[in-house]
């Protein structure tokens, strides 16, 4: 019976996986977010979340003072432990950039104090291309966007700039949209006016009917009359030879 073979093999042996899950582990820690596989998130997760256990016993350590006394000096004197050196050897196992480690027990172990388990959160991308491996985002959750869940409301439509291009300049010109409520009140209007309103408003005035036709009428004879002048005189010509 095989044991000790617990979680995804990643296709690795078990000194690459350690080294690939601390690798994360510090890539986590320093960006608080990291893009990967599903599968490898999901192996990221307990192995990270165990060191940062690990720094938020420290952190509770030493402000409790429940910390070992070290050793007496040659003058016989004892010095208290301000600090849970412990704790950092353990997780300096596996975190072995001490930016990262400062970084871990400093800032990221009082961010999460109060949070028994959970600091992290994964979030499912889907496949990508190429490969069509399924894509996850593993980040820490106290580090997260303050307006994750939020609700956002859309934003009234301000006014779009409409570019008029010519030879000589370019003008922009603000154009406003037209909003629901501007319509509705033109739709009032339009049905509280009767129909021989609109009729009236639609068809010309007989007088302007009459204009028009006579005006169409005298340029018709002002061409025609320069041809008949021409024409007769012709005719006077020949009738005189």
């Amino acid at each position: 019976m095989i044991h000790r073979r617990v979680g995804r093999k990643l296709g690795r042996t078990w000194s690459h996986k350690k080294a690939l899950m601390c690798n994360m582990a510090t890539d986590l820690f320093l960006h608080k977010k990291i893009v990967t596989t599903e599968a490898k998130a999901k192996e990221l997760r307990p192995f990270a979340e165990a060191l940062i256990t690990r720094a938020r016993i420290a952190l509770r350590n030493e402000q409790n003072g429940n910390l070992p006394n070290s050793r007496p000096n040659k003058n016989g004197e004892v010095i208290q432990s301000k600090t849970d050196f412990t704790q950092r050897r353990q997780v300096g196992r596996f975190i072995k950039n001490k930016a990262v480690l400062q970084e871990l027990f400093d800032t990221i172990a009082p961010a999460v104090i109060t949070r028994d388990g959970g600091y992290t959160r994964i979030i499912k991308l889907g496949p990508r291309r190429g490969d069509g491996g399924k894509e996850a985002i593993i980040e820490l959750v106290d580090f997260a966007l303050p307006q994750d869940g939020v609700v956002r409301l859309k934003k009234k439509q301000s006014a779009t700039p409409v570019k008029v291009t010519t030879k000589s300049a370019t003008i922009t010109t603000a154009v406003a949209p037209i909003t629901a409520e501007e319509v509705k009140e033109e739709i009032a209007e339009v049905e509280a006016m009767s129909t021989e309103a609109i009729v009236e408003e639609a068809l010309p005035a007989e007088d302007t009917i009459v204009e028009a036709v006579e005006s169409a009428i005298e340029e018709s004879s002002s061409e025609d009359t320069p041809h008949e002048e021409t024409a007769s005189e012709e005719q006077k010509e020949e009738s005189a030879e």
